[in-house]
């Protein structure tokens, strides 16, 4: 079944996005904390009101704050260029948490599973609102990447529940979302929509087996 990861756009403030993640989270896998404008404090703060919203620590993914991640036992942590190393952070946490290595090329790829990643983010795949102007990767990067790697991709930019099944037919393990549920007038709505799309392109996979 087809990984779901929804990443917060930083626009909105700490209770209405946990009230968001407590609508959607049913439907999806991970929920990551993308909140590059706030402290470690704060961003342990709106961490904790997304878990008293009901949100399961095993859904949470921290960006860049091994620190924070560790202390609220997260999923795990999603490290970008500027973040920790992988290998750093892997020595730091252990095997306690996942670690997410956000990439955009196959060298990329490559270093970070040999850090020790668990799974690379890979983007952006289609034209995106969160990077105006920004040419996308394109499917067929994707599959590069996809070929290229020996650890799980999560296909990120651009994503709809109409073109998921052609993102999810180059073999990533799934995709993460951004404006397609945050900035959706229903969002539990939008979820859904990604979620049936994921069952149907799973169902697929298996009549063409």
């Amino acid at each position: 079944m087809a990984e779901i990861h929804l990443l917060s756009d930083g626009k909105l403030d700490a209770v209405q996005f946990a009230a968001l993640a407590a609508a959607v989270h049913p439907q999806l896998d991970y929920i990551h904390l993308r909140e590059k404008r706030l402290s470690a404090q704060e961003l342990l703060n709106m961490a904790l009101i997304l878990l008293s919203e009901g949100v399961p620590a095993a859904k949470l993914i921290i960006n860049d704050r091994l620190d924070v991640a560790m202390a609220l036992g997260a999923a795990g942590v999603q490290l970008a260029w500027n973040s920790l190393p992988v290998s750093a952070a892997r020595l730091a946490a252990g095997h306690s948490l996942q670690l997410g290595s956000s990439v955009h090329s196959a060298a990329e790829i490559i270093e970070a599973g040999n850090q020790g990643a668990d799974y690379c983010l890979f983007g952006h795949v289609f034209a995106s609102i969160s990077k105006p102007g920004l040419k996308e990767r394109g499917l067929t990067l994707l599959k590069e990447a996809v070929n290229t790697s020996n650890i799980p991709i999560i296909a990120l930019g651009g994503i709809t529940p109409e073109n998921m099944p052609q993102v999810l037919q180059t073999g990533a393990t799934g995709i993460a979302v951004m404006s397609g549920i945050c900035g959706a007038d229903d969002p539990a709505s939008a979820a859904q929509a990604y979620r049936t799309a994921a069952d149907g392109a799973a169902a697929k996979g298996g009549e063409k087996a």
